[in-house]
């Protein structure tokens, strides 16, 4: 099974599809090119409605980690690996914003963590 989700997790569904794909995608498990099973593949497999696969798949598009390819389906893109990297430079941007406000170590922090709040 490529994702799993857990029904009793307060997490919603489909973020616990783009969560677990996006985290392969980006430590290299799904690599660039691998076809991805189709929306109603993926529901059935999952056991949650085609709709809210839809959903993290458009997500994952939206964020560049896959590419869909009309009737031939959705692959991880090749864009995805550019994501650390992307991430990387937005923390460095904050880190340097943090610093010119003269907030702590610990504020800055802070500050990210409540920001990040429902990411798994």
């Amino acid at each position: 099974m490529i994702v799993r989700v857990d029904p009793a997790s307060p997490v919603p569904p489909y973020e616990q599809v783009r969560s677990g794909l996006a985290r392969q995608i980006n430590d290299g498990t799904l690599a660039v090119g691998t076809k991805l099973p189709t929306v109603r593949q993926l529901a059935a497999e999952v056991g949650i409605a085609p709709n809210t696969i839809a959903r993290a798949y458009r997500e994952l598009e939206e964020a560049g980690l896959i590419e869909t390819r009309g009737r031939a389906g959705s692959f991880v893109g090749s864009s995805g690996d550019e994501t650390r990297q992307r991430a990387r430079e937005a923390a460095a941007a904050y880190a340097e914003t943090a610093r010119a406000l003269g907030l702590s170590r610990e504020e800055a922090l802070a500050v990210v963590t409540a920001a990040l709040g429902g990411l798994a």
